[in-house]
């Protein structure tokens, strides 16, 4: 390389190929939908197992799933659910959340499509949902404790609000009877009263649990960067399990599946986590055990608390609290619980190793937008606060930039004299940097303190449910999806759609955006002459393009940064070198062929 210039734009280079290589060669599975004789199979192969555990069996017997969602959860009695946030229903079969929409969220932009459905009855398609019992201890005959098939009454309550709880009662006929009472609040939190009023002469024992479980596997984003699976806090400590990772615990007899067992001494909570939403059980009491399961012939992927054996002595009554949360990972939200008492909380959102500068770059984003009210003019704001934070670093490094670059015309003399003498063109050069006080590796240490912020901010971008279809203007409506538009039709003049984002045309197929960011990263490269290698001189001028159709699928939301980043880079290359006496011959530069060209 000629300057430093040239180890900015390697760096990037290397950067974002690592970044997207990935991806690009090994892109993620494409899961094929379950058919009725599988999902069949699987609901029978479930069995007992699905009261989420061991000895529970509470005369479960797997229906035959129907032909929809909907005729599965018309086929049960069933209460209401209408909160600030969350709209569905509790089924009284089992007394499970089982039938849970996110009604802020839509599936599309289109005002008609469906709201984003969280959580599915069992026995239907992609079952998902949430259970709570009592197994029985101590020799307690297990059809003596609730199991997925009860048939539970209403006591109290019609429909399940902020203001108005339901009870669910259960008299198993031999002196037991069991209540769970469900409380809802404005956002996305349910809290579970169980309790079982022993009538009996004898005193019994029995441990409460709460159970998430998916049935079949859960469909996911599947990049690489992103955290799909199983998240616990275990006191104050944060796990992550991936999905492929539960198959290779150790299978238990007792449990009948693969299992991992961690105990919490005094909090914790654990569930599933997707990119924006989440379901997980909280318990309001320690000591208890997380556990994270799976049934590798049910398919059943499952998380569990349970609680330790209770004694229920004759004629008294017992009570074990549990929340859930089943909703987005709004930061906002996260907080407001975290700070309420469930630790770590907002660490169910997927902030990367570089914790400590993904959050407050999450938390500046936010401050933006709550001044400005736009998330794609919040992104550029952003871009440019943490570029005047960097403007020390940069203005170093491209001060040294500066100063290699009017040391050219020696180096090429000592280049020329040297010939093939490279320990005497080391040495002469050495020599020259010497008497000019220039460190020709001054300008590298302030690229690579960017790098960690770099891929900070593109963290954040990705994984905040706030991008997700969060208007910019104009064309742009989703920030987390790629931008709309395509050359292939002229952006809309020409009278046929943009290709399919699923062909691999669409590759191809690249926006304004993506244009707009390739263009700025050229413009920045002409700030300096081509490299009189010929290789490198081809290397750089395709690099632009390269990078261009590569992040072209990105979501607009990171390209709109791109585009910022790059503009600011240019304006404070083009000012810094302007100032240590530099010539910039930008428009020359563009315009005129390189010398090996020439030659």
């Amino acid at each position: 390389m000629q300057d430093d210039n040239k180890n900015l734009i390697l760096a990037m280079a290397l950067s974002l190929i690592v970044l997207l290589g990935w991806s690009v060669l090994f892109p993620p599975e494409e899961q094929t939908p379950l058919d009725q004789a599988q999902l069949q199979e699987q609901q029978q192969e479930l069995g007992d197992l699905t009261d989420g555990a061991p000895g529970v069996t509470g005369g479960d017997a797997a229906a035959v799933p129907a032909e929809s969602r909907d005729e599965v959860v018309a086929d049960s009695p069933r209460i209401q659910i209408e909160s600030g946030h969350l709209s569905g229903s509790l089924s009284l079969t089992g007394g499970r959340i089982d039938d849970l929409h996110l009604i802020e969220y839509r599936e599309t932009l289109d005002e008609d499509s469906d709201t984003v459905t969280l959580l599915n009855p069992r026995g239907g398609p992609r079952s998902y949902y949430v259970q709570h019992g009592w197994a029985p201890g101590g020799g307690l005959a297990p059809d003596l404790v609730p199991g997925s098939a009860t048939e539970w009454q209403v006591e109290s309550g019609e429909t399940l609000t902020p203001d108005s709880p339901v009870t669910l009662v259960w008299d198993n006929g031999e002196g037991l009877t069991f209540r769970k009472r469900f409380a809802v609040d404005d956002d996305y939190m349910f809290t579970v009263t169980q309790s079982v009023e022993n009538t009996t002469e004898d005193s019994l024992r029995m441990y409460p649990y709460g159970v998430v479980a998916r049935i079949g596997e859960p469909e996911t984003v599947g990049f690489y960067i992103l955290h799909e699976g199983i998240v616990r806090a275990i006191d104050g400590q944060i796990a992550e399990i991936d999905y492929d990772e539960l198959p290779d615990f150790d299978f238990s007899q007792r449990e009948g599946a693969n299992v991992e067992i961690v105990e919490a001494a005094e909090s914790g909570w654990i569930g599933f986590t997707d990119k924006y939403w989440m379901t997980a059980l909280i318990p309001q009491e320690g000591p208890f055990s997380t556990v994270a399961r799976y049934n590798e012939r049910a398919d059943s992927y499952q998380t569990q608390v349970r609680l330790p054996v209770r004694d229920v002595p004759a004629g008294a009554t017992v009570e074990s609290t549990t929340q859930v949360f089943a909703g987005a990972k709004e930061r906002e939200v996260l907080t407001r619980y975290e700070e309420a008492g469930v630790s770590n909380f907002v660490d169910s959102i997927d902030w990367g190793w570089f914790y400590f500068l993904t959050k407050p770059i999450h938390w500046l984003l936010g401050a933006f937008y709550s001044v400005i009210g736009n998330y794609g003019w919040s992104i550029i704001a952003l871009t440019l606060f943490i570029k005047a934070l960097l403007f020390p670093l940069a203005y170093k490094s491209y001060v040294s930039m500066s100063k290699m670059k009017k040391l050219q015309p020696e180096m090429e003399k000592i280049k020329e004299k040297a010939g093939d003498d490279r320990m005497k063109l080391q040495q002469e050069m050495m020599a020259l940097y010497k008497k000019e006080k220039v460190n020709p590796a001054a300008g590298c240490l302030p690229i690579l303190l960017q790098i960690p912020i770099f891929f900070s901010l593109y963290k954040v971008l990705f994984v905040a449910i706030e991008m997700r279809q969060a208007p910019f203007f104009g064309w742009v409506q989703d920030l987390s999806a790629p931008d709309p538009t395509s050359w292939m039709n002229l952006f809309g003049l020409l009278p046929w759609g943009a290709p399919d984002p699923a062909s691999f045309v669409a590759i191809l197929s690249i926006g304004v955006w993506p244009i707009l960011m390739g263009i700025t990263m050229w413009l920045q490269q002409k700030l300096n002459p081509a490299p009189a290698d010929k290789t490198q001189a081809m290397i750089f001028a395709w690099l632009p393009f390269v990078f261009m159709f590569m992040l072209g699928g990105f979501a607009a939301g990171l390209v709109i940064y791109w585009v910022a980043n790059n503009t600011i880079t240019f304006l404070q290359q083009y000012a810094i070198m302007r100032s240590q006496g530099v010539k910039v011959d930008l428009l020359g530069n563009i315009l005129k062929k390189n010398k090996a060209e020439a030659k």
